[in-house]
């Protein structure tokens, strides 16, 4: 894979371990976040993000926020590869992971960063909009004293529409029902996005979406999931 001019290839640093829920890193893990970081890996800086100089080509891009394990990365990098992918995950094992599954499956369409969505989305894009971005059963913090963590709220979905290019989408799963309903009143704050499946609605699961972990965890618990398919509405910006 060739690399953009001044793009770090070798010895770049290990990302800072974050706060919180980090976990244990396998000695795989450990050595793919070592080996394999300079490779798919980009590290945050609050400047615009260059995609074709990235991925160096000119492609349409998706997000995949909270990406995990890669479990939706990879399946979609592998079945799309004439699309993009930026993959956000902050923990170390769930990164670890994915660098390994990038470098088996030899992908070169995916690159991974450690930090927030916030982050990633209050940062410009250099010439591109996101065709697609991904939001796979967020974390529903479910103590009421700590929905005020939760990621998807009408300010974000705000945030979230004016990177989007026109008419691309947003899909969003959870198996929380009440942040699911919470979700539907967000959305019907944002004029900027649309609801495919009708106000307040859900949408069936699409058949390319592949299924997570976290998915067939709720399947099999017998737990209901529920999705959202939106869309952006570009002359309400």
């Amino acid at each position: 894979m060739s690399h953009p001019p001044g793009e770090k290839t070798a010895h770049a640093p290990v990302p800072e371990r974050p706060r919180g829920r980090s976990g244990r890193l396998t000695h795989g893990q450990g050595r793919a976040l070592r080996e394999l970081w300079p490779r798919y890996g980009l590290e945050y800086a609050p400047t615009p993000i260059d995609a074709e100089a990235v991925f160096s080509r000119r492609a349409p891009l998706w997000l995949d926020i909270g990406s995990g394990t890669g479990d939706s990365s990879i399946g979609l990098a592998r079945t799309h590869p004439d699309r993009d992918f930026l993959a956000l995950e902050p923990y170390p094992p769930g990164v670890g992971r994915l660098l390994r599954r990038l470098e088996e499956e030899r992908l070169e369409n995916v690159r991974v960063m450690r930090c927030t969505a916030r982050e990633i989305l209050e940062r410009p894009l250099s010439g591109v909009h996101l065709e697609r971005v991904l939001i796979l059963f967020p974390d529903p913090w479910p103590k009421r004293r700590h929905h005020k963590r939760r990621l998807v709220n009408d300010a974000f979905l705000r945030l979230l529409a004016g990177r989007l290019a026109p008419h691309g989408r947003v899909h969003i799963a959870t198996d929380c029902a009440e942040y699911a309903q919470n979700m539907l009143k967000a959305l019907a704050a944002v004029p900027e996005l649309a609801n495919l499946a009708g106000t307040g609605r859900y949408a069936p699961r699409p058949r390319w979406r592949p299924r997570t972990k976290y998915e067939a965890a709720a399947l099999a618990a017998r737990r209901r999931v529920y999705e959202l398919l939106l869309a952006h509405v570009p002359d309400s910006c």
